[in-house]
This record gives structure tokens, sequence and C-alpha cells, in this order.
């Protein structure tokens, strides 16, 4: 009998034990790790403030992106966790929509920390590591057990079975071996998401975020007619991603256009590096050395090498051949460009497909000159004048840009001038300066000023063996008014005198100016 009752009570305490284990089992957050996206999706947004003939720093990127993935993930049930490994490093956290999660989503966080020397040495502060030394004379390696005593502030103090020391500090290669990597420290961006589901499921998880450290522009080519007539116009779109994340075999979009989006200051995972400090023995002022561990850069596969653009081209045509250019599509106001195939926008980088080819574009070009005082004598500026219209061969929304124009002279194309066009809309005139002409030549004198009103005679030359266009943008100097204005038609918002000078030939143009009190 008391052997039964003794087994009854042993039963008992094994099913509770049993219970117990089943309920912290339960208890235990589950975690499913997702490494990278099955597919991706980047659109990248320009920056308003950006020159549009300002080169990309890809450490000062002010654009930003739309990154949309799509991972097969298995959500736990009950309480879990779904770690999305490899997001963009600028992502902006409370940007993040995520769906295809059937049940309820607790909470979400962007790990702070990122996996570095400096920042496994601070995580195992208390813990037990193996330091190993090689002899230099030998060869010989050995490895001690120790405790890390302190953290990286100039010095990290290691506890040992012979006594406490530093870390670096003995004269042989010192080098730590962690057992494990400490909970919170992450390899890569990640975004976590704490869920609460009733059975366990395998779904397909669309995760959306904004992220800074993008940009994008437009870069022109342009080749003009030996006529000057007409010019071929090229534009590569150029993707920059200055994030450490890259993005392989991604469907890429550009969108042009100014939207209204609020800053946003968005904290970069913290990752510092390892520094340590020792004193020789014998003092502690002098001799002081600093050992810098540092994160390794990107692997050599995901860089991009790039050349220069040659001043003389002699190929056929300055617009290269190409099998991929950009569609352009409509999004509200704004105008997208969508690349048709996937490509990979790697870390740090840029990327370039076509844009946009338009062959014999038709144009005239203008000579102009800005009227000054004591302008003396200077080159007028010819200008490319075309506008926006199917009729001379556009007729497509124009993204500004950079531009480099090319002449074509003995078989090679030559640059003839660099610069850079605003955004243009369909219908609008497009002008494009190139650099002042050695044969078209403007002089302008003073021939008399008496009273506060002064008289200029402006001259033009053409040296060359054509007539040409002439224009001159008239003073609206701030201490200046320009007398008869009336005679001088107003075209966007100045006024001008245009003429024909004919070839080898001259005119002349008298102006006064009073001046303001």
């Amino acid at each position: 009998m008391r052997s039964a009752r003794r087994l009854s009570q042993l039963a008992r305490a094994i099913v509770s034990v049993i219970v117990l284990l089943a309920n912290g089992a339960a208890g235990a957050q589950a975690v499913a790790t997702s490494a990278g996206p099955d597919a991706v999706s980047v659109t990248v947004y320009r920056d308003p403030k950006r020159a549009l003939d300002q080169a990309f720093d890809l450490r000062w990127l002010n654009g930003y992106a739309l990154v949309t993935e799509r991972r097969r993930m298995v959500i736990p049930a009950g309480e879990g966790e779904l770690r999305f490994e490899g997001v963009a490093a600028g992502i902006i956290p409370q940007s993040a929509v995520i769906a295809g999660i059937p049940q309820e989503i607790v909470e979400r966080n962007r790990d702070a920390m990122l996996l570095s020397p400096g920042s496994l040495l601070d995580a195992s502060l208390g813990r037990r590591v193996r330091i190993r030394r090689t002899s230099p004379a030998t060869g010989e390696v050995t490895r001690i057990d120790a405790v890390i005593r302190s953290g990286d502030d100039g010095a990290v103090i290691l506890e040992t079975r012979q006594g406490v020391e530093s870390l670096r500090c003995t004269g042989l290669p010192e080098t730590l071996l962690y057992r494990s990597v400490p909970p919170g420290l992450s390899a890569r961006p990640t975004l976590s998401v704490r869920t609460r589901s009733t059975r366990r499921i395998a779904a397909d998880v669309t995760l959306s975020y904004l992220a800074t450290g993008f940009d994008w522009r437009a870069d022109y080519i342009l080749e003009l007619a030996p006529d000057g007539r007409s010019m071929d116009l090229f534009a590569w779109l150029t993707l920059a991603n200055g994030d450490e994340t890259g993005f392989k075999q991604a469907q890429a979009q550009a969108v042009a256009g100014r939207l209204n989006r609020a800053e946003e200051d968005v904290e970069e995972p913290d990752a510092p590096p390892l520094r340590l400090q020792c004193w020789p023995q014998g003092s502690t002022t002098s001799d002081l050395r600093e050992i810098e561990v540092i994160r390794p850069a990107s692997p050599p596969s995901l860089r991009r090498r790039y050349s220069t653009v040659s001043e003389s081209v002699s190929a056929m045509s300055v617009a290269p051949l190409t099998m991929i250019a950009a569609r352009l599509e409509d999004l509200g106001d704004a105008k997208l460009y969508r690349i048709p195939e996937p490509v990979t926008i790697a870390a740090r980088s840029q990327k370039q497909v076509a844009l946009l080819h338009r062959p014999r574009v038709s144009l005239e070009t203008v000579y102009r000159f800005t009227a000054r005082r004591n302008a003396g004598e200077e080159g007028a500026v010819p200008v490319l004048k075309t506008r926006n219209r199917s009729e001379t061969g556009l007729g497509i929304p124009l993204p500004g840009g950079p531009v480099d124009v090319y002449e074509r002279t003995g078989g090679r194309a030559l640059l003839a001038a660099r610069g850079a066009m605003r955004d243009i809309a369909v219908g609008e005139p497009l002008s494009i300066p190139l650099r002042p002409s050695e044969q078209v030549i403007v002089r302008t004198v003073v021939e008399r000023e008496t009273g506060g009103l002064a008289t200029f005679l402006l001259t033009v030359t053409n040296r060359r063996s054509s007539p040409i266009p002439f224009e001159v943008e008239l003073p609206d100097w701030a201490t200046g008014e320009l007398i008869g204005k009336e005679r001088f038609p107003l075209a966007d918002g100045v006024r001008l005198w245009s003429v024909t000078v004919g070839a080898r030939g001259s005119a002349e143009l008298r102006y006064e100016v009073r001046n303001r009190p």
C-alpha cells in the first residue's frame, strides 16, 4: 500500500515536470529569420536640393528610395519574431509596411547595433573568451581562457588565471576568439517584427519601406550635325546607392518630379571600430601606439569600375548602342522611368542604363550676349535652341541633368561644351549654351555719361562665312534703368534686341541707361 502511494506521488511529480517543461517550451519565443529577399523592387527619388550638374558623393546622398521586398517565411505559432536581414541601413523604420502576415503584428524594431570588432567586444563584457597568441620567434600558438572586464575605451582589460592584463600589450600578436555572437548584434542591417499567430504557417511576406542614401540623375550627350541645324540626343539614367546594402536582380525605377516630403532624421546602425592603446614598459607618457581594427570593405565583386569620358571620341556616334532603355510612364503629376529588365544595384556604387535616344532633333543656333557695364570685348555665346515638341523630334519630358555637347570635325567627335539643363516639360523651350565663340565678337563702350545718363554703343562682329542670328539681353541693373525699353520685346522676363548679322559683317546698337537714385 505504501509502495503504491509512493509510485502515485512519483508519477504526479513526473507529470508536473513534463507540464513545466511544456509550458516553458511554449513560452519561449520562436524566431524565423529571412537572410534576404526572394524578389526586390527599388524606386529611387531625386534629391531636390542638389544642383543639376553636381556630381554624386556616395557618402552624402540626400535622395531616397522606396524598397519593396518579397520573402517566403514561416510564421511561428504563438509569440514569435520575424527577422528581415539585409534591409537597407538607411531604412526609416516608421515607414515600414508589412503585408502577407495573416495574424497580428505586436511590434517592429530596427536593430541598432551592427556586428563589428567594437560592438562585439562591448556586448561581451563579463563573458568568457579565449586569447590566441603566436610567438614571432617559433610560430608556436597558445590559447588561454580569459574574461573581459572592461570595454573599448582606449584599453581592454582581461582577467586570466595569471592575473589582469591589457589586450595586445604583451608584445605578442594576440587575437580574441569568441564562443558565439551575443544577442542583439546583427551582421547586416535587420528589421525585426514580433508576431502573434494561432498556428504555424508559411506565407509570402511583402515588406515595403523608405530608405535614405539614394539618388539619381539624367546625364545627356548631344552630338551636333555638321550644319548645326540638328543634333542627336542621348541620355543615361544614373542610379546612385550610398547604402551598405546592395540589391541583386532588382526591378528598378526612377521618379522625376518634386514630391512633398518632410525631412526625416535617420539614425544609422552603430558599428564602432576597435581602438586600443598601450604604454611601453617603463613609461606611461611616450611612444603611445594605437591599433585600430575597421570593418572590411565591400567584396570586390560588388564594386564597379568606371572610366572617365574622353574629350575626343572616334566612334561613329557618341550615343552608344544599348539593349536596355528605360520606359516612360505617368505617375500622377510626376514621371516614372522603369528599367524593363532586372539590374543589380550594388552597395556604394552607381548603375547606368539608357534613358532615351532621339536622333535628328531640329534646332537653331543663336548667338547671345548679356549687356554689362565695362564689358569691353568678349565672345558671344552660341545657344542651341529648340522646343520640346514632336515636330522637332522630341515631345517627351526631359528630366534635368548635366549636358556634354560634342561637335564632329575630321571624323572625330570633340567635346565642345559642358553645362546643365533644368526639367523641360513637353512644349517648353530648350536652350543649351555652349562656350563663348571666337568668331562672333561683341564690343561695348560708353560713348558719353552726363547727369546720371549713360549712352552705350554695342558692336557685334561676325567673322564667320555665313549669316548668324544674334540676341542681346539688355540691362536691368539694380542701379540703372533702361530708357525706351518699350522698343525691345520682352522674352522670358528679359528685354531682347535681335538682329541677323551678315557673313563677315557687323551690327551696332545704341542704348541709354539712367542711374537710379
